[in-house]
């Protein structure tokens, strides 16, 4: 067993609805809590134009092996402790199905 320092929320956009303005909202669904390790592997926190302060980081989760089924990289996403990052891989290291390593890039907060 890995163990962690997070309990994360790894979830699925299961649809699509229009506000009342006419934007297309995505509706997201809880697919999986899951207890690991949640650490930064590279990060940067540049000015953009106007003095705007943007953090461009990505992060990798790993923990216990589990079956994601029905679960692709392109439409989860992970929440952890209010912040949301967007699922890049989902990686079963040499297909063993010891553990996980979930590649993610930081996109902000809720």
């Amino acid at each position: 067993m890995i163990g962690g320092n997070a309990t994360v929320t790894l979830q699925t956009r299961s649809s699509s609805s229009v506000n009342e303005i006419g934007e297309r909202v995505t509706v997201w669904t809880d697919a999986v809590a899951l207890t690991g390790w949640l650490g930064l592997m590279s990060g940067d926190s540049k000015r953009a134009p106007f003095d705007t302060k943007l953090q461009d980081s990505t992060h990798v989760f790993i923990c216990d092996y589990t079956t994601l089924d029905g679960i692709s990289p392109e439409r989860a996403r992970l929440v952890a402790s209010g912040k949301v990052y967007e699922v890049l891989l989902i990686d079963d290291p040499m297909g063993m199905h010891r553990h996980l390593e979930i590649y993610l890039k930081y996109v902000g907060g809720q």
